[in-house]
């Protein structure tokens, strides 16, 4: 287990990958500081906002296909993030009136806009907590009080894992929700790309992990190694926007390159 996590204060100051992810998805729930890294990452590869856009299309996606079409009612939304249009919970709720959602991220902006945007929903949490730690997370009492781990749940880690610096930290955070987690649960997970990173790109990245935090690509074989304790959903593990698109979303392969990162979707038997 891990010791315990001294969890972040609020410091406006201080760029914070969650506040900079909402800025580039036109969001209001950022500092000056947070722009600016922004602004400075659109310069150097101006295509990053529809990136950014894309990842989360393919977690709403993912979230209405389990909840829609498979019967999953439970979600466990980790490094969530601040909350934009479309949540899950919305996306879930709107399959299933009785899912369950608990959103989790370290970053206390993130949640205490999640919080205030939940107020007054159904069976729809927020925690602060690090999901480097499957096992405290998955024993938080807020959690628990939406999610019953007995039974099959969805284990959402949507543009988070990149985050993770080391392959097998990585694999083992993997590794501890999908243990925690009862047979026939879902891992939903989407992962920047190794593999091609154009010079704009690459300037965006230095940027980011200059000023932010650490990003790691990895390739294609590597994401595909998180997803081995699972079946596979088809079609795989592809390009983000080729994860099931809905009608009048589907790109031509042109349009389609490595940037926007690796989506997938596994079945836990």
């Amino acid at each position: 287990m891990r010791p315990a996590t001294r969890l972040p204060r609020l410091d406006p100051n201080t760029p914070s990958p969650a506040r900079i992810y909402d800025y580039l998805l036109g969001g209001s729930h950022n500092f000056a500081a947070d722009r600016d890294v922004a602004r400075d990452m659109i310069a150097a590869f101006p295509r990053l906002p529809q990136v950014f856009a894309a990842a989360r299309a393919f977690g709403r996606r993912a979230a209405w296909f389990l909840a829609a079409e498979q019967g999953i009612s439970q979600f466990l939304d980790l490094g969530s993030g601040i909350p934009a249009a479309r949540n899950i919970h919305e996306v879930v709720q709107g399959a299933d009136p009785a899912a369950r959602v608990a959103y989790v991220d370290i970053d206390p902006i993130a949640v205490a806009h999640a919080r205030s945007v939940l107020r007054g929903a159904r069976q729809a949490v927020c925690v602060q907590a690090d999901l480097r730690d499957p096992a405290a997370v998955c024993a938080d009492p807020v959690v628990r009080s939406v999610i019953d781990f007995a039974r099959p749940v969805a284990i959402v880690l949507s543009s988070v894992l990149h985050f993770i610096p080391g392959d097998a930290a990585a694999a083992d955070i993997v590794a501890g929700y999908l243990s925690a987690a009862a047979p026939g649960s879902y891992l939903v997970l989407s992962h920047y790309a190794s593999e091609g990173t154009g010079t704009g790109e690459a300037r965006a990245r230095a940027i980011y992990s200059q000023a932010a935090q650490p990003v790691t690509g990895r390739s294609l074989a590597q994401v595909t190694g998180f997803f081995a304790a699972t079946t596979l959903v088809e079609p795989g593990i592809v390009l983000t926007p080729r994860w099931r698109p809905d009608p009048g979303e589907a790109l031509a392969a042109a349009e389609v390159p490595l940037h926007f990162g690796y989506a997938g979707v596994g079945r836990k038997t």
